[in-house]
């Protein structure tokens, strides 16, 4: 063991260059790897993180005026509070969409716990007393309510509202006032959605008080120091208010189970990346530890000469790499641990929330454990395979190390093709089997980061196309009930509003499927003479009476195929509908049956339209469409954007950007190991080549030629499987989300021109150093080569 030891020792002071490479290599890759997992984590858990960095409540407790809820600080389990505040239902109206929102007193500093997060403008401030009406609260209309409102995010989405809009806000006197939006904030409670639990909004002690009149309520956050406390805190919370005091209670559960629907989305489509990433960064990593295995070959024959057993040889590398390992991945961890959420950006962001993400600390152990396990087992079998190398050096350099020139080769060079071009076709490309196997590891990381662009553009088509994705419609408008004009009267307003290309009447209603096993939603949508022009994907569109078109979701949902006849409930009364047609359906996970409004008059004679859904003119604002409608219905008429799936994974983006960043670099130290050993491997290739008069200059020409076909063939593999693969995992993720297939959007030919032209220049500029030491190198360097 000690002639082990001393080897090992004398072999890394003999090879110090090599052992970096690899341990840096070992670093960079578990680097990769834990920045993955954060970004992972913080887009594939948007409400944890948002719970995490606001120091969210686990109860929300929404009483009368009045109640003692400083008394819930003393309840056992409880670990702070929330407020109380103050609040008031009121009806926000912005650009004609209409919202209920609940507002809360708040103060100019932002609480600890239940901490709104600003994603755009600023907190609440007092207003400007000095009468310039610079103050962030100051007065900005000359309604009856004056101040600013701090929006919850799902609700300025719905109202288009952004800093610096001003909102009309109807108290519960039904008496108007003008706000200010001064900023737009995320919190970790229920989100706002159109006819459900009404949405958030932060103002001032003082514009409440004008807005309200004193008709208020009160609302108190709970943060627990055990969340699985939650239900038996919340029944000790009631009895010490009275539950004659508490109106409404809302768990954390219920606002994680909300966004669930984005979590599992994301969450599967980024899994397929992190397995992708791991095993490119597992074919990296045993790459440069058989790389330089094969680079002591010589020096293992020289050590069975003079009596090391082959367990000994084994045991050496084992135990040398090993260390190796283990320093890397130390390395790497500790970098990551400690300077991750110092890297400039969305990185930096991410490992800064993945710290207090659920399962940071099993990723943190068990990323590295098993890169070193999976490290020992590549060592292990390139230690296996260097006991078994012949103590005679000879016998191996008598094998060519590359194959004979074809006679294409010698006809190139015949008509004065430059020779570094052939030399490096050559080298590229040798063998079949030795040509394979590094083109594919190169291509890996390639394949992954074209699947990511496809994903990429399948979102950038949601927010650009939306008419090709099942979103024809960008607004739905319903009358109100002050509204007296007939539907035919309402349908020609709408129609003459400057942008707006078709409006067609929809009702939508629930069904029951066959059995009453379940509920799915039936809507009537356009009519025979002017049907909605619905995205079908498969089969055709309505044509005829009693014909549907259905989503991914219903089908899978009844177990029937495109051509079926359907029979579902709708008030009592069957509806017997024949689906010719799947579509893109977005909505309520694809569980939705459309027909013509013409089809379900038949079942209802008296059925009137429950909204409009209007497409667009190409180029056409919806906002400027949404302000118009408003003005001329003179504000009768709720308006809303459709909502576009895009929005709850707009944190994808920026995920995907860094994970091609990640992936470019696990492709970097693979292609940084090819180098290295093609140049290695054909060192007695160039002892010959100068001996017959190539020059330094064609030398390193042929090394950069050789790597970059190498790169090339790698990028046009890579860019070809991943677009197939991509497409397919796509239209999967958008089949087994109820969407549908079909929605895959492939880059642009410029992007894939982009991603081969990127990778031949990488390799281009990493074989530049290689080249030209290989060319500087003397044949006397050389001549131990051949030993």
């Amino acid at each position: 063991m000690r002639a082990t030891l001393r080897w090992a020792h004398a072999d890394f002071r003999a090879h110090r260059g090599e052992a970096l490479f690899v341990v840096l290599a070992s670093a960079g890759i578990i680097a990769s790897l834990l920045l993955a997992g954060a970004l992972f984590g913080y887009a594939a858990n948007p409400w944890q993180r948002v719970f995490n960095q606001s120091r969210g409540a686990h109860i929300w407790l929404h009483t009368r005026a009045g109640a003692d809820t400083a008394a819930l600080s003393r309840v056992d389990g409880v670990a702070a509070l929330s407020g109380p505040y103050r609040t008031t239902a009121t009806t926000v109206e912005s650009r004609g969409a209409r919202a209920g929102v609940t507002l809360r007193a708040a103060t100019t500093v932002p609480p600890q716990t239940g901490r709104p997060l600003l994603t755009a403008g600023d907190w609440l401030a007092r207003p400007d007393t000095t009468g310039t009406g610079t103050g962030t609260g100051a007065v900005v209309g000359t309604g009856t309510g004056t101040g600013a409102v701090v929006l919850e995010a799902s609700v300025a989405r719905a109202l288009w509202a952004e800093p610096g809009d001003t909102v009309r806000v109807t108290g519960p006197d039904g008496a108007p006032h003008t706000l200010r939006v001064s900023g737009i904030a995320e919190v970790a409670e229920p989100r706002y959605h159109p006819g459900g639990a009404p949405g958030i909004g932060w103002v001032l002690d003082d514009t409440l008080d004008e807005v309200a009149h004193g008709d208020t309520g009160q609302s108190v956050g709970l943060r627990l120091q055990d969340p699985d406390d939650t239900d038996f805190t919340v029944q000790r919370a009631v009895t010490v208010l009275g539950a004659d005091r508490v109106a409404q209670v809302t768990k954390w559960q219920q606002a994680r189970a909300e966004a669930g629907g984005d979590d599992r989305l994301l969450g599967q489509m980024f899994a397929v990346f992190g397995l992708g990433a791991l095993l490119a960064a597992a074919l990296a990593a045993a790459g440069a530890i058989g790389a330089r295995v094969r680079g002591q070959l010589r020096d293992i024959a020289i050590l069975k000469a003079v009596g090391f057993t082959p367990g000994q040889v084994t045991r050496g590398f084992l135990v040398q790499h090993l260390a190796f390992a283990f320093l890397g991945v130390a390395l790497g961890t500790a970098a990551i641990a400690l300077l991750g959420a110092r890297i400039p950006g969305r990185i930096g962001e991410a490992t800064a929330v993945w710290q207090d993400l659920p399962g940071h600390t099993a990723l943190m152990i068990g990323i590295p454990s098993g890169a070193v396990l999976l490290i020992a087992a590549a060592t292990g079998l390139s230690a296996w395979r260097a006991g078994r190398v012949p103590p005679v050096p000879v016998a191996r350099a008598a094998l060519p190390s590359a194959a004979p020139m074809t006679a294409l080769g010698r006809r190139a060079l015949g008509v004065r093709v430059p020779p570094a071009l052939v030399l490096g076709w050559r080298a590229a490309f040798p063998r079949r089997g030795r040509t394979l196997v590094p083109v594919a590891r190169l291509a890996l990381p390639l394949v992954l980061i074209t699947v990511a662009l496809v994903a990429w553009s399948t979102l950038d088509q949601f927010r650009s196309r939306p008419a090709q994705m099942g979103l024809a419609a960008a607004l739905t408008v319903r009358a109100g009930q002050s509204a007296g004009a007939s539907d035919a009267e309402l349908e020609r307003t709408l129609a003459g509003v400057r942008g707006v290309a078709a409006v067609h009447p929809g009702a939508e209603m629930a069904a029951l499927v066959p059995g009453q096993t379940g509920t799915i939603t039936l809507r009537g949508l356009g009519t025979a003479r002017d049907p909605y022009p619905a995205e079908v994907v498969e089969g055709r569109a309505v044509s005829g009476p009693d014909e549907a078109v259905a989503g991914q979701g219903l089908l899978d949902l009844l177990g029937v195929r495109v051509g079926a006849w359907v029979r579902m409930t709708v008030e009592g009364r069957p509806q017997i509908l024949h689906v010719v047609g799947r579509t893109i359906e977005p909505e309520s996970g694809g569980r939705v049956i459309t027909t013509t409004i013409d089809a379900l008059r038949e079942r209802d004679p008296g059925l009137r339209p429950g909204f409009h859904a209007l497409v667009l003119r190409e180029g056409a604002d919806p906002e400027a469409v949404s302000a118009a409608l408003a003005g001329a219905a003179a504000g009768t008429l709720e308006v809303r954007e459709t909502p576009n799936p895009v929005d709850r994974l707009e944190p994808a983006r920026a995920v995907i950007a860094a994970l091609i960043a990640v992936l470019a670099l696990i492709g970097l130290i693979e292609l940084l190991t090819l180098i290295g050993t093609g140049v290695r491997d054909r060192g007695r290739d160039l002892l010959a080549l100068k001996a017959i008069g190539l020059t330094p200059r064609q030398i390193g020409a042929m090394i950069v030629t050789a790597a970059g076909l190498t790169a090339l063939a790698s990028a046009v593999v890579g860019t070809t499987v991943g677009v197939l693969s991509g497409r397919w995992l796509v239209d999967a993720q958008g089949a087994s989300s109820g969407i549908g297939a079909g929605i895959a959007q492939l880059p642009t030919l410029p992007v894939l021109f982009t991603v081969i032209v990127g990778a031949v220049l990488g390799a281009v500029v990493a074989a530049a150093l290689p080249a030209t030491r290989a060319a500087r190198r003397r044949p006397a360097d050389s001549l131990s080569e051949t030993l």
